[in-house]
């Protein structure tokens, strides 16, 4: 294959690869003889084209031998030599799986640099293997005699393997270089960052430890800055409440809520739904805790409580930045909820977050808190609760019969013609049956009766009972039985999160 080269180093693109993490399957194209005669080192590959990082990219002789060694277009990158040769020794120094490399040093076997060495390997392959799995957090768990990895994908954790007890402190002490961290101190919570690049994505590392009595627990969360780009029918909207919710987010005042437990989707709907209104007319502002995407356009700003800087004091201080929509990413207390109805009075689009079982339920929790019934019929026009369920691997996709009591508790008349679906598990689902997840949606949209019944503080059962009425509303469970009769999801999954 023909090569891609520059036509010298500055107008290559420079690369860091101390923030790179390097695929295992990548590191394997190119061999080590090749990689130390050039100087190079394999970063990423997509599609037919293998990208390298090098000293120089105008070797032209390094280029075509990689290009017809691997049988790809190579398109190179700029680093340093010292950056160049530590990349080498790392991914090349020690080869094989996670597995091959506990074994091998649990037997006692020779670490080629100390204690450390194997540690920065092992945590560059658990890394690796969590982003690859599609891992939102990574559990690094101490016990008696090891230290147990754990990744939590699509909402459910799975334990990966178990590391040799000897290589727990070394371990910790590289996840706490990464997050910039206190290596000295084990005694108290510690809370760093990192950022590292994998196959051309930025990723943002979380990092959390913990002391336990058998060391520290370390807890890195994974944030795919892409996640951020998501769009709305991504999410799982059905057209009809997609239509209706578009309506909502495109008015020029009031407040948009979003409902449901931690860990519902709740940013990612956030995030979709200023991404379908940003544009370089409106000046949009976020605030945040914490800010976990990047998002082009939008001013974001990180609550600081230490610093005075909460959710209510910041909404005050947006509102004399002229901003056409806010964010404030939850309402935790009446200040916080007074501020954004004054701000969505003063005609600001507001959009925030409440933790309630439902969408009526986060009305009548404004009124729990303290905020006039006037006032929240006169500023909320729309809440939007959710759910996520897991999604049907598409690989291993069966049809099946469930008993018939089950289906009728869904709300699902029993008809010969219905087919549903399940996972018979496989390797590409972790034997789980399920692979990705989706959100349930229930759209409560203000009219005037349900604006009558906030002023008559009426319960949230009326409330969703009249919205029923009034405007088709379905709840949670009934998105979730529509799911299921299109092969989406499991009627298991939408029991977990609606019954």
């Amino acid at each position: 294959m023909t090569a891609k080269p520059n036509d010298n180093n500055m107008s290559a693109t420079y690369v860091d690869l101390d923030s790179y993490l390097i695929d295992e399957k990548v590191i394997d194209l190119v061999p080590i003889d090749l990689a130390e005669r050039y100087q190079l080192i394999p970063l990423f590959k997509i599609g037919n084209t293998l990208t390298v990082a090098m000293a120089d990219s105008r070797n032209i002789r390094a280029l075509d031998e990689v290009g017809l060694k691997t049988g790809y277009e190579v398109e190179p990158l700029v680093s340093t030599d010292n950056q160049i040769k530590t990349a080498i020794h790392r991914y090349y120094g020690v080869r094989g799986s996670i597995q091959e490399i506990i074994k091998e040093f649990a037997e006692g076997g020779p670490e080629p640099s100390g204690a450390e060495a194997p540690a920065i390997r092992l945590l560059n392959l658990i890394m690796t293997q969590a982003i690859q799995d599609g891992a939102s957090d990574i559990h690094l768990e101490p016990d008696q005699n090891g230290l147990r990895t754990r990744y939590r994908i699509d909402g459910v954790l799975h334990k990966v393997n178990s590391l040799p007890k000897h290589l727990q402190s070394a371990l910790i002490s590289r996840v706490k270089v990464i997050g910039d961290l206190d290596i000295a101190e084990s005694r108290a919570p510690q809370d760093g960052r990192s950022h590292i690049k994998v196959e051309g994505k930025e990723i943002e590392l979380r990092i959390s430890t913990f002391p336990t009595i058998y060391g520290e627990n370390i807890v890195i969360r994974i944030l795919d800055q892409s996640i951020a780009l998501m769009e709305l029918e991504d999410l799982g909207f059905s057209k009809d409440i997609i239509r209706r919710y578009e309506i909502l987010i495109k008015r020029p005042h009031g407040i948009i809520l979003v409902t449901g437990p931690t860990g519902s989707g709740k940013t990612s709907t956030l995030y979709a739904s200023l991404n379908r209104i940003n544009s370089l007319e409106k000046n949009i502002i976020t605030i945040e805790d914490p800010v976990e995407y990047r998002l082009d356009l939008i001013r974001q700003t990180q609550v600081n409580p230490k610093a005075g800087l909460t959710f209510a004091s910041a909404t005050r201080a947006v509102l004399r930045q002229d901003p056409d929509v806010i964010m404030v990413g939850e309402i935790r207390d009446l200040e916080t909820a007074e501020t954004a109805m004054q701000a969505a009075l003063t005609g600001h689009l507001v959009f925030s977050t409440l933790h309630t079982n439902d969408a009526a339920g986060a009305l009548t929790r404004l009124m729990d808190i303290g905020i006039e019934p006037y006032l929240i019929s006169s500023c909320v026009v729309g809440v939007l609760a959710q759910r996520l369920v897991r999604t049907i691997c598409p690989k291993c996709k069966e049809h099946y019969q469930p008993e018939e009591k089950v289906v009728k508790d869904l709300g699902i008349p029993m008809a010969k013609d219905l087919v549903f679906s399940r996972g018979k598990g496989c390797k590409n689902c972790r034997q789980t049956g399920y692979k990705g997840r989706i959100a349930l949606f229930e759209l409560l949209a203000l009219n005037d009766t349900i604006q009558d019944l906030i002023m008559q503080r009426a319960p949230s059962g009326m409330i969703i009972k009249a919205a029923g009425e009034t405007q088709g509303m379905r709840n949670l469970r009934e998105d979730g039985a529509d799911k299921v009769l299109k092969g989406i999801t499991t009627i298991d999954e939408v029991n977990k999160v609606s019954l």
